[in-house]
């Protein structure tokens, strides 16, 4: 194999990795949003992390996540809007990767 194939092969994964990464920061993202929302609605506990659950399952419904700023904002009613869902889920991104890196080690 010549050592463009290697590096080829090299890319490839790094790029299925990062992408299977930014899968799972996404999923975690999710969760955490869904928490937050639980909080707001008042959940806790298991009734919290189930809702959570239904917050990463709905975006799977679309690509981006305007699915579940969609979810979130028709749980939330008057609790939040739209814009201040986005923020949310901007800043929890960052957190959500901190903490796949932790667990990584």
């Amino acid at each position: 194999m010549s050592t463009f194939d290697d590096r080829e092969h090299a890319f490839e994964a790094k790029f299925a990795h990062d992408e299977e990464m930014l899968f799972k920061a996404t999923a975690r993202r999710n969760k955490l949003a869904g928490l937050w929302a639980a909080e707001l609605l008042g959940k806790t506990g298991d009734e919290a992390q189930a809702y959570a659950k239904t917050v990463v399952i709905a975006d799977f419904e679309e690509a981006g996540h305007e699915d579940v700023v969609r979810k979130l904002a028709g749980d939330l009613g008057d609790k939040s809007d739209a814009d201040t869902i986005r923020a949310k889920l901007a800043e929890l991104l960052p957190v959500a990767k901190a903490q796949l890196m932790e667990e990584l080690g």
